[in-house]
């Protein structure tokens, strides 16, 4: 039996392509044309220009099994045309017991498809509720624009699913790394997080991006 994102992929691709300009909330500027020719593009623009083909190696049958948790992005960067659409897209790819860690789109609030596998995904609400649910494939869940939110595989088999956002830029505030990997001093995180600062050190050991 082929994997279920197989059979399901088709069905994935044309339910996001109808509802993810429903998320929009007005996160990107209305344009007065009918698309944005990027400067990138050069010459005389054609049929290609429209059309994406990123993610065709990560949903092939052949495709090898990811060890992280990764994403293939279709935003406007990876995808000139988008600018100006308020739309663009993610494939996710979950090994067993991974996660996508928390963090937030400040631009844009988030639909995700599971198209294999299942997932456990929550977000909490600016009145510190939490709302978490678990999803098998075909199943999906709105993340709302903003707030902070998560998914992981508690599984024992691969999870993919497609996500599509209301905003050709949605922009990603990963909470671990912005709060312990961008510099910020030490005294101040242990008082906020009522810890010492051996423990902060130790968390920014793990969570400081490497330099390159």
């Amino acid at each position: 039996m082929e994997p279920a994102f197989n059979s399901l992929s088709s069905l994935a691709f044309v339910l996001l392509a109808f509802l993810a300009p429903l998320a929009a909330v007005a996160g990107d500027p209305d344009i007065l044309t009918d698309f944005v020719t990027s400067k990138a593009a050069g010459g005389a623009i054609t049929d290609a220009y429209f059309a994406f083909h990123g993610f065709r190696n990560a949903l092939s049958k052949n495709a090898p099994a990811p060890q992280n948790f990764t994403v293939v992005k279709a935003s406007m960067a990876e995808f000139p045309a988008l600018e100006g659409q308020s739309v663009s897209y993610a494939l996710l790819s979950y090994p067993p017991g991974s996660v996508n860690p928390t963090h937030t789109h400040p631009r844009a609030s988030e639909l995700l498809l599971v198209v294999d596998g299942a997932l456990s995904v929550g977000f909490v609400d600016t009145a510190n509720k939490v709302y978490t649910h678990d999803l098998a494939a075909g199943d999906m869940f709105v993340f709302p624009k903003g707030t902070v939110h998560w998914q992981c595989n508690k599984g024992s088999v691969p999870a993919k699913a497609l996500s599509a956002f209301g905003s050709a830029a949605a922009g990603l505030v990963s909470l671990p790394v912005t709060v312990f990997g961008t510099g910020i001093d030490d005294a101040v995180l242990a008082k906020s997080f009522k810890t010492d600062v051996p423990t902060v050190q130790k968390l920014k050991a793990a969570l400081t991006p490497k330099k390159p």
